[in-house]
């Protein structure tokens, strides 16, 4: 979930993709360039309002209304990409907005994964959850979040966690519902960080400058 004006935005690429952005990100998914698969066999204009869905191609945040956007594809390419979900996983995906990020790592953690959706605002949380069933997915689903709880901590651990939504500083909340050998990507101090955990030992690494919405 991202801010209306600032959401989940690098750069200011305005189709998507061109031919170069999908070797891009080929290259930075699996040899098989199972990101690239995902977002093909998604269509982010599913996943908008309707007055939207003819600027789905456009490669910037577009509004879901009450201040959250869908953030652009190359934004949310790049960070499935170093999240790099598997079949099978169980993946957390905060700020999940209108669905369209859960969708997509519902379609990469098949067939037995499962995605479990949080976000705040209740009408995104209730139309999320409607797209989702009209597309045909069944294991992925969005919750409502509960105030002063990050994450879904009754659901975990997870194997991945996604975060659409800026930190200040890394929440440890989010670092306890990781599993053993799990990684998260999550954009903390205007700084894309991926974190892995292994033991209780953490390890991470930041690229890029990013803004979101603060998370809540």
């Amino acid at each position: 979930m991202a801010p209306h004006v600032l959401g989940g935005t690098r750069a200011g690429r305005l189709e998507w993709p061109s031919r170069s952005e999908r070797g891009t990100i080929e290259r930075m998914s699996s040899p098989h360039g199972r990101v690239a698969q995902a977002m093909e066999a998604v269509p982010r204009a599913d996943y908008l309002p309707r007055g939207q869905r003819r600027h789905a191609a456009a490669d910037e945040p577009l509004p879901l209304g009450d201040g959250s956007t869908c953030s652009q594809p190359s934004t949310v390419a790049r960070m499935l990409s170093m999240l790099d979900p598997h079949p099978d996983q169980r993946v957390l995906d905060v700020g999940a907005g209108s669905g369209w990020t859960t969708a997509l790592l519902a379609n990469l953690v098949e067939p037995r994964g499962r995605v479990f959706g949080v976000e705040i605002i209740p009408r995104l949380v209730r139309s999320a959850n409607k797209r989702l069933a009209a597309s045909g997915v069944t294991n992925g689903e969005v919750h409502r979040a509960t105030e002063g709880q990050l994450g879904l901590p009754q659901f975990a651990p997870f194997d991945r966690i996604l975060v659409s939504a800026m930190t200040a500083k890394l929440p440890q909340d989010l670092v306890d519902q990781l599993a053993d050998g799990g990684r998260m990507v999550i954009p903390v101090d205007g700084r894309m960080t991926t974190v892995r955990r292994t033991g209780t030992a953490i390890a991470e690494h930041s690229e890029g400058h990013y803004r979101f919405v603060p998370l809540q």
